[in-house]
């Protein structure tokens, strides 16, 4: 920790939250992420509820003259906080706070102050887990019938992020079946009965697909120079995949340096599915 002091590129985090502490680690990483040439630490400090669990917190923030993140809804803690490092010379910045003080303002109405409140074992969260388990059985086309029972189907060839993108996508409570695409391969009927809407074909460049095939290989201790990462082989698959994208005439997205957030924000838009995760 010393080394934060003395080293201006190394920025240290306490993220404090009285529950998971996922809102605040991931604003925190957003705003850092602007600063490549910074190397942050992030300390966490989730399920904080009570005044001396903090006191001891805020006594090693000072130590370590952190800056603060904080997302509390425990009444009196995020009050407690801001004075602590108004009276120690500590950046602070309460996250929570203000949305919910405007909110109360403008209905009158007074918060729970319950932690967590957000993670609700509520009819979305199992909505979540049961998206979570159809994604897992109707991954890489194990059976076709998932298709006609499924939110989005993705289509790609090996190596397009279907599953992670499956799996992200599951959390939103939204049923994803995906299906890998190989030439020559046989195409299940179920397929073509699906509303084009609902599939997306995903594509890439051959450039990057190449390298990411042939650090896979590597990754398993194997040859990186196989059919499988063949440029030549490369292109005919994209080539076999853009070709049927067009007769079933989905919308295809390029996943070549996007990240899974950004291709799955362009799926949801695209199919008016950011709705599923608030019901």
């Amino acid at each position: 920790m010393s080394d934060a002091k003395t080293d201006p590129n190394r920025i240290m985090l306490y993220i404090i939250s009285d529950s998971v502490g996922e809102t605040g680690f991931n604003l925190a990483q957003a705003a850092l992420a602007q600063f490549p040439q910074i190397k942050p630490i992030y300390c966490r400090f989730p399920f904080v509820n009570t005044d001396s669990k903090l006191d001891k917190i805020l006594d090693q923030a000072k130590a370590d003259h952190a800056i603060v993140v904080h997302t509390l809804a425990t009444k009196g803690l995020a009050a407690k906080i801001t004075n602590f490092c108004e009276q120690n010379g500590l950046v602070s910045f309460d996250y929570i706070t203000p949305l919910l003080t405007e909110v109360s303002k403008r209905t009158g109405l007074t918060q729970t102050y319950e932690a967590g409140a957000v993670h609700h074992l509520n009819a979305r969260y199992f909505d979540r887990i049961s998206a979570m388990e159809f994604a897992v059985l109707y991954d890489d086309g194990k059976d076709p019938k998932g298709f006609l029972e499924a939110d989005v189907v993705l289509l790609g060839v090996s190596r397009t992020s279907k599953t992670p993108l499956s799996l992200f996508l599951a959390n939103k409570n939204i049923k994803v079946a995906n299906l890998p695409l190989v030439p020559q391969a046989h195409i299940p009927d179920e397929l073509w009965k699906v509303d084009p809407k609902k599939i997306i074909g995903l594509t890439n460049d051959p450039s990057v697909l190449n390298n990411i095939r042939r650090e896979r290989m590597i990754a398993y201790g194997l040859n990186p120079d196989t059919t499988y990462s063949d440029m030549d082989r490369i292109k005919e698959e994209l080539k076999y995949a853009n070709e049927l994208y067009k007769k079933l005439g989905c919308l295809v997205i390029n996943v070549a340096h996007r990240s899974i957030e950004e291709t799955a924000t362009i799926i949801m838009e695209s199919l008016n599915l950011d709705t599923y995760e608030n019901n």
